[in-house]
């Protein structure tokens, strides 16, 4: 390859992207190199003497020295790089470099590495060293089969590597403790999960020469909020320990487990002496809150972490079985061969204490500024040399608290504890506890970084680590901002609290503060972040973690001591970092505020700043306004990549200088060679272009530059950085004001309870914004870093989370303003930022002079909002790289104009509220404690008499006042607030008046305002209308507001509670509106409970509805379920009683009218009755069923207002039957009454079953009383009159004594008239049979299609799938309606009703389903009486009389009952055939006549069969039990014998049978198999409901009989009836049918007139002589 130097400043055409330069060292005469490549590079990685690209198009090439290549030439200067083949043909994304291996990553997630492997740092066993990239596989050995991980990262140290899986875990490999892994056997070749790290979300790693680095996102907070346990899983010992001391009470969590690991059942691990805790593992850092009573969850002495399995927990063991507790101490003291050659912690500590002697430790206490600490500590040191606690005891005193807020552990062991001190010392302990939890009382404590004198025992590292405590607090005071130095002075108090008994040392102002309420705590760091933007932003709630060699302190724990298992860096846990970066001794962290953390090594000033100690992250020094945005760590050098005054990034570097020519680092060192006290600007950076990426790696430094192509980089540039430099500024807002802000202790009583609130709320939504801006502000950097591309910008793919976030800001803000929020606020700020805010004036950028401070607070917060100006000036700008035709072009300009536009509608949103407040400030202020609500605004007001009330008196005072949701009249002393969303406007006309008036109307009140102009209002008119409107569509709240309409529509949804109307005063209705009123589906609240949902019409109930009316004597609810019209119940509905009864039925005028059903009580309560019938205004009046269950009896009669009254059937469950006459709802008058036996009694009765007066007693047997009878029937009767015994040769005529029955019943024709009534006028007509025709056919289709669209709203109407099919059918009116009937007309008129009774929405299925229901309860339970039949069968002929008559009106062409069709000429086959059977059979009806039966039966009959067909059984017992036997008995005898007795013909016996398909011979021993199939056949007779299907059964018999016949004998035989009689009456035995008697009366009483003389007639006639044949059959 062709490569070239030129220096960098020169132009090349060839590649704007990705262009790479390199250089060493940074004085003034480093001139970068530029390495040529045919194509942009994507990523360099370097290491300590060779380096590897990544360039487009995924390959690989490598520089500098490569001693594994043994082949090829090994080493290649920088500027000529090397392809590495052995990748060729794998796309790779990314590439890595240890200190002398290399590793890359292909697209599909698979690592290749090469280099030195001699620690198995390739994870290739057997070769010290990978001369070419080799596949390495990571697999997970927990799945069967293993199944291999995806890599979406790698990292590679000097003796391991690194590299992150696609589920967010870490696995290492190669040696050394910085692996991480539960071992102690090194190297490890296959790649190992680190099981510490295992349940939580890493976002990158890093390797440094021998310790690595990783990010991870916090645990949300749920998971961390957890209960602390009260005792050591392990050894059962309590965490917490209280020691009452004299006048102290002494609280202490130092528990030491003696065991070591502690495995939880809950999965978390708990660590013994000296090994590490991962401090941050249960608390993640929580939000930091911001109130005195806040409490953070801070660990508890024995963090938990991530389960170690127990397979892992049997690795720590050694073979010969002894365990191995790899503590800290021991790895130091007996560490392994890498750890001693590095010679950092020397053997020296065989004693647990790190110092040579206690005197040592005596000499160095003296140094601490402490005295009273020091010695405390001494003697601690000294008397527990022995005993270890865990070694980060002390990382506890400085759990990452909240600014300013003491930590009060949420475990309920501190809190028992703290509770049973109270008991122990006296009530004053409870207030100074409460008192500790003050912020003030940090500073009174804050000498008890002595907390550590309550622990005993020394610590491994002892009192090194309290001056790096104290250290660090100081150093923090110096290098952070106001908020850090709270934040670590909060550190130092010590989480054992030390309770004095003694009130006098603490302030009585303390104690009163301890009192005061306490304060709801804001969040100021949303913890999820925004919900939506969970996953398209990165996390800012990040944790650092390391792990490793620490000599050098590059843990940044504040100790020197290694670790072999990750540790959380507990105090950059709220530092929001977002990248790490590892040195070969020093780390990096970069947080979202382009600060950078520095720890490790400072030997050569790589950290940036000379602190000390350098073993905990500091910042770096940089001046004011420099912000970096990527860094890159090398051997002994930092490069950092900036924002600086314009947006062209800049290079900073700190570290060891490079002479030329200096090839060894440990050379300079010891030549004294200069290095940087702080970075320093590398001054060649302007002339690289943009640099996009820094990277560092032994001595060199490596960037990434392109060149400002169209000016799209520089806009993506100036993109990024305008949205960095835009987070510091809401976070330094954030940190210096709002935070110190709402601390104030005047706060809440110098703003009041609402305006707190508010501020809160306002606080909050800052703090969503700052975190959204945050977090965009990482997504912008990272996208310079990778792609340098527009089309995945968040901003543009979801802007609606940017738009929503500061609508939802601006919306907060003014809020505040308008309740004066700003006003109340300058006191307490005045008292903080004291006379002169300087600070206040520099954030709100504002240069005036005395400017308020209320005012400068308002600027400040409205200050974000001009961002979005920003956003969309950068969008535009970005867009101007485009064709003006191209997508892209138009997809930022759309961004940009959503961006614009809310900008626009939020500044006119902040006028609103500015013009508001204002308006608040003149108002008379009684008024404005009732109607200033936060989210009210202004839009305009007539206090200059713009507008009038007219017919108002001469002294009167009008004003009215539009705001956003009301409209306010307000007088003299009152006001009225008018809801915009139920107030109609509408302009009166000027024609004929001369006025401008507008009428508003309102739901209760209409009224005529008066403007003085035109223009006034036509103002008023607009300003009315868009208010309304915006009301309705909550655009006053989002979106632009632009698109307005002329007015808001007449017909809305909303919500009022009305105050005046006498019907519904203080109801809330909540629904569609119509001009003012009521309109559409609503729903009405009363206060007394009651509730309305239905429809409504011009404000009163009207259509379907639901009505829920509490009882006031039960603690139940009345309910009503139907129709309703102008206000009242009217039409078909159910009402349930609180009672317990249920009526179903007819409606009007709010009372039971028309036919319904009444269901009083359960089976098992008092009174449990059912009736059925008419009801007139509420009372029973008309022909009802009325069924006492508690009785056993069941009326079916006449009734008037409630009583039995007229003719009337009575029968007993004891087969008592009574008709007659009833009267006062007694029996009297002329009856019959019939008892089970047959005893008759006709005569006179005065009382229920009492006899009094004339009558005739009939015995069974004939013989009868005759004469005047008294008393009730069974108790005895007296008699006065003759007894008559008919002679038994008397004539017949005088034994038919038997009494006719139904005659004294009431007539079948007015039975259920009503129901029939309620059908015709759903028709349409008056009067059964008076209406048009046409009517009717329209009335049925808007009764389907309401009912349909009934059906759609409720879904507890649930029709299956076939009826909503059905329905939609019958939808259309048929056109058969009108012209002369045909057959295939009558055909599709019978398959219409057949659907339309099916159908009970349909006006004739809704009939069917009342008259089915009606029969039933009739002649079910104590009705199946069989002196009922003959009532039952009329009252079938009745219904068919009746329905037919509505057939005839809705098709008024058919023929009447028993009219004929005319026959079809046109068709010859009907002619020949001059037996009219076949047409018969195929539908049951007879072809050529019209009758009410054949049409009507097939549907109705099915439904009524059950009950009819007990009435035949019922009544035919006897009979039928007779013939039963006499079938019993002759179907003993075989088929032979049988035909025999019946005298059949031989000629007509079969010779053979078929049996299961084949032939066999009949002997005298076969058994029913003779005549089998018309056997069958006539078996189906008792699946039938209709006659004429019965019929059509009788005939398929008779033609099996005939077919099984002609097989043996010749064709043209005909049947004579002698022969064909005995036949039938053999199969007719066979068949067995059990109640063949009630079959042949069914048939006979329902027959179709038309058919008994036809060939049907005849069949059936044979079928009745076979039946009677049977009974009186005599066998001998």
């Amino acid at each position: 390859m062709e490569s070239q130097r030129k220096s960098s400043d020169e132009e090349d055409s060839s590649g704007e992207r990705g262009s790479l330069h390199t250089w060493k060292g940074y004085s003034y005469s480093v001139t970068p190199e530029r390495v040529l490549l045919s194509r942009p590079v994507l990523q360099a990685a370097l290491g300590t003497r060779h380096g590897v690209l990544l360039v487009e198009g995924g390959q690989v090439y490598s520089f500098g020295e490569f001693p594994w290549k043994q082949s090829q030439v090994s080493e290649v200067g920088p500027l000529k790089p090397v392809l590495e083949s052995a990748l060729s043909g794998q796309r790779v994304v990314a590439v890595a470099a240890g200190s002398f291996h290399s590793g890359a990553l292909t697209e599909d997630g698979g690592v290749h590495m090469w280099g030195e492997n001699s620690f198995g740092q390739c994870g290739l066993s057997s070769l010290t060293v990978v001369p070419n990239p080799t596949p390495v596989a990571v697999m997970d050995p927990d799945t069967s089969p293993p199944h291999t991980i995806r890599v979406l990262e790698l990292a590679c140290g000097e003796q391991h590597s690194l590299a992150l899986s696609a589920q967010h875990e870490v696995w290492a490999w190669g040696s050394g403790c910085q692996l991480g892994l539960v071992t102690t056997i090194f190297p490890v070749w296959k790649p190992q999960k680190v099981e510490h790290l295992v349940g939580r979300y890493v976002l990158q790693v890093a390797c440094g020469a021998f310790h690595s680095l990783a990010l991870v996102r916090c645990l949300p907070p749920q998971e961390s909020r957890r209960p602390l346990p009260d005792k050591c899983g392990q050894c059962n010992q309590l965490l917490y320990t209280m020691t009452d001391k004299e006048d102290h009470v002494i609280i202490s969590d130092s528990h030491y487990c003696p065991l070591g690991v502690e495995l939880l059942a809950e999965g978390e691990t708990r660590l013994g002496p000296g090994r590490s805790p991962p401090l941050g593992l249960l608390s993640s850092p929580s939000e930091p809150l911001l109130s005195s009573h806040a409490s953070d969850s801070a660990p508890g002495p024995h963090p938990s972490i991530t389960e170690h399995t127990d397979y892992e927990r049997g690795r720590t063991v050694a073979q010969n079985g002894e365990v191995l507790t790899t503590t800290d101490a021991d790895i130091s003291a007996s560490g392994t061969d890498s750890d001693r050659a590095v010679g950092g912690v020397g053997g020296a500590r065989s004693q647990n204490s790190p110092y040579p002697n206690d005197q040592a430790v005596k000499e160095y206490l003296k140094k601490l500024s402490d005295t009273s600490l020091a010695e405390e500590t001494a003697k601690m040191t000294i008397a527990g040399a022995s005993f270890q606690p865990p070694a980060d005891s002390l990382d506890l005193l400085t759990s990452d608290l909240i600014p300013g807020v003491m930590p009060v552990t949420t475990s309920s062991a501190l809190n028992n504890l703290v509770s049973s001190c109270a008991s122990a010392v006296g009530e004053r302990v409870v207030s100074t506890y409460e008192a500790l939890s003050l912020k003030k009382m940090i500073n009174y404590y804050y000498p008890g970084v002595g907390g550590v004198a309550g622990v005993p025992g020394g610590f491994p590292g002892g009192p090194a680590e309290v001056r790096v405590r104290l250290e660090e607090s100081m150093q923090g005071k110096k290098s952070c901002s106001t908020g850090d130095i709270r934040e670590e002075e909060a550190e130092g108090l010590s989480r054992r609290l030390s309770l004095p008994g003694l009130l006098s040392q603490v302030s009585p102002r303390l104690l009163r503060r301890a009192s005061r309420p306490r304060v709801r705590a804001v969040p100021l760091t949303p913890v999820g972040g925004l919900p939506e933007a969970g996953e398209l932003l990165p996390s800012l709630q990040t944790e650092v973690w390391s792990w490793g060699r620490g000599e050098e302190g590059q843990l940044g724990h504040g100790d020197n001591l290694p670790r072999l298992q990750p540790l959380c860096i507990k105090c950059l846990s709220s530092k929001e970092v977002v990248l790490v970066a590892a040195g070969a001794h020093h780390s990096l962290a970069l947080t979202a505020q382009s600060q950078v953390f520095s720890w490790g090594s400072n030997s050569s000033g790589q950290l940036g700043h000379m602190a000390s100690p350098t073993t905990i992250p500091r910042l770096a020094k940089l001046s004011e306004g420099i912000r970096v945005w990527d860094v890159g760590a090398g051997a002994q050098h930092t490069l950092l990549l900036a924002d600086g005054d314009c947006y062209q990034p800049i290079l900073y570097y700190s570290g060891q200088q490079v002479r030329e020519g200096a090839q060894d680092a440990t050379q300079d060192q010891t030549e004294g060679y200069s290095y940087t006290q702080q970075p320093v600007l590398l001054p060649f950076c302007m002339n690289l272009g943009y640099v996009s990426g820094v990277f560092a790696g032994g001595q060199s430094c490596v960037a990434l530059a392109d060149r400002n192509v169209m000016g799209f980089i520089a806009s993506l540039h100036e993109l990024a950085a305008a949205e960095r430099k835009f987070y510091c500024k809401l976070s330094s807002v954030k940190n210096h004001i709002l935070r110190p802000l709402l601390d104030l202790e005047s706060l809440s009583t110098a703003l009041g309870p609402a305006s707190t609130v508010l501020l809160r709320s306002l606080a909050r939504c800052y703090s969503r914004l700052c975190h959204l801006t945050g977090q965009h502000s990482a997504s912008l950097t990272a996208n310079l870093r990778r792609r340098r591309e527009f089309k995945s910008l968040v901003m543009l793919e979801h802007a609606s989370i940017f738009l929503d976030t500061y609508n939802e800001y601006c919306c907060s803000v003014g809020n505040f303003l308008v309740m004066g929020g700003f006003q109340a606020l300058a006191k307490p700020s005045l008292e903080f930022f004291g006379k002169c805010p300087e600070l206040l004036q520099r954030l709100a950028e504002s240069s005036e002079e005395n400017i308020p401070l209320s005012d400068l607070l308002v600027t400040l917060f409205y200050l974000p909002m001009r961002h979005l100006h920003e956003y969309g000036r950068l969008l535009l700008k970005l867009g101007t790289c485009f064709e003006v035709s191209s997508v892209d072009y138009q997809k930022l300009q759309d961004g940009c104009s959503k961006f614009e536009a809310l900008a626009l509608h939020l500044k006119r949103r902040r006028k609103e509220a500015e013009y508001t407040y204002h308006f608040w400030k003149s108002f008379p202020g009684k008024m404005t404690d009732s109607l200033r609500k936060p989210r009210r605004r202004l839009i305009c007001e007539s206090s200059n008499k713009a507008l009038t009330l007219q017919n108002s008196g001469r002294f009167s005072v009008n004003w009215f006042i539009l705001f956003n949701d009301a409209l306010v009249h307000a007088q003299f002393s009152t006001h009225h607030v008018f809801p915009l969303a139920t107030l109609w406007v509408e302009p009166i006309p000027e024609e004929n008046t001369g006025l401008h008036g507008l009428k508003l109307i309102s739901p209760e009140e209409t009224f005529t305002l008066l403007a003085c102009s035109s223009m006034e209002k036509a103002k008023w008119l607009r300003s009315i209308n868009q208010a309304v409107d915006q009301a309705m569509t909550g655009a006053g709240q989002s979106g632009s507001g632009a698109g307005q309409r002329a007015e808001p529509p007449i017909s809305r949804t909303a919500s009022y509670t009305f105050y005046k109307d006498s019907r519904l005063k203080e109801a809330t209705y909540e629904g569609r509106w119509l001009a003012g009123k009521p309109n559409g589906r609503g729903m009405v609240k009363w206060l007394d409970g009651r509730i309305y949902t239905g429809t409504f019409k011009n404000g009163l109930e009207d259509g379907f509805g639901d009505y829920v009316m509490p009882s006031k004597t039960l603690n139940l609810n009345d309910h009503y379920q139907g129709h309703w019209k102008e206000g009242k119940m009217h039409g078909i509905g159910t009402y349930k009683y609180a009672t317990g009864e249920l009526y179903e039925g007819s409606f009007q005028d709010n009372m039971r009218h028309g036919h319904g059903m009444l269901r009083s009580g359960t089976l098992n309560s008092s009174s449990p009755s059912v009736f059925i019938g008419q009801w007139v205004h509420d009372k029973k009046t008309g022909y009802g069923v009325f069924d006492d269950i508690i009785r056993g009896e069941k009326y079916m009669g006449m009734w008037q207002d409630d009583q039995r009254q007229g003719t009337g059937v009575i029968v007993t469950q004891f087969g008592l039957y009574y008709e007659g006459a009833f009267n006062n709802n007694k029996m009297q008058g002329t009856g019959v009454l019939l008892s089970e036996d047959n005893t008759t009694y006709e005569g006179e009765f005065s009382e229920d079953w009492t006899l009094n007066g004339k009558g005739v007693l009939t015995m069974p047997n004939g013989d009868y009383f005759e004469g005047s009878f008294t008393g009730e029937w069974g108790s005895g009767l007296k008699v006065t009159g003759s007894f008559f015994k008919p002679n038994l040769y008397d004539s017949d005529g005088d034994k038919g004594r038997a009494v006719k029955l139904g005659r004294l019943a009431v007539p079948p024709e007015e039975k259920w008239r009503v129901v029939f009534e309620e059908c015709w006028m759903r028709l349409g007509c008056e009067a059964p049979g008076q209406g048009e025709n046409q009517r009717a056919w329209e009335n049925i289709a808007v009764a389907l299609t309401t009912s349909r669209r009934q059906h759609r709203d409720s879904p507890e109407m649930n029709l299956s799938r076939t009826q909503n099919r059905m329905l939609e059918s019958l939808e259309f009116i048929p056109q058969h309606h009108v012209g002369p009937v045909t057959m295939e007309k009558y055909d599709s008129i019978r398959r219409y009703l057949i659907k339309a009774c099916d159908m009970p929405l349909h006006p004739l299925g809704r009939l069917m389903e009342t008259l089915v229901a009606v029969y039933r309860m009739t002649y079910v339970g104590v009705g199946a009486n069989r002196r009922l039949l003959l009532q039952a069968v009329n009252e079938i002929m009745s219904y068919l009389a009746r329905i037919f008559q509505l057939v005839r009106f809705l098709f008024p062409d058919l023929p009447e009952e028993g009219g004929a069709i005319p026959e079809p000429s046109s068709d010859p086959q009907d002619k020949k055939d001059s037996n009219c059977a076949d047409t018969q059979l195929e539908s049951p009806k007879p072809g050529r006549v019209v009758s009410s039966s054949a049409l009507l039966l097939p549907v109705l009959l099915p439904r009524l069969y059950p009950p009819l067909f007990t009435l035949y059984a019922l009544e035919k017992e006897k009979e039928d039990d007779v013939y039963w036997e006499c079938v019993l008995r002759l179907n003993k005898q075989p088929d032979v014998a049988l035909l025999a007795f019946l005298g059949v013909q031989h000629k007509f016996w079969p010779v053979s049978v078929p049996v299961l398909g084949e032939k066999t011979e009949v002997v005298s021993s076969t058994k029913d198999a003779c005549f089998a199939s018309a056997t069958e056949t006539l078996q189906q007779i008792s699946t039938t409901f209709t006659p004429s299907d019965k019929l059509q059964v009788i005939q398929l018999t008779f033609e099996e009989i005939t077919k099984e016949v002609m097989s043996s004998l010749e064709d043209n035989f005909l049947w004579s009836m002698d022969d064909l009689f005995p036949v039938f009456l053999y199969v007719v035995l066979r068949a067995r049918i059990r109640n063949l008697g009630s079959e042949v009366s069914l048939i006979e009483d329902l027959m179709d007139p038309c058919v008994q003389h036809g060939e049907h007639g005849i069949m059936f006639t044979t079928l009745k002589a076979c039946y009677y044949q049977i009974q009186h059959e005599k066998t001998t």
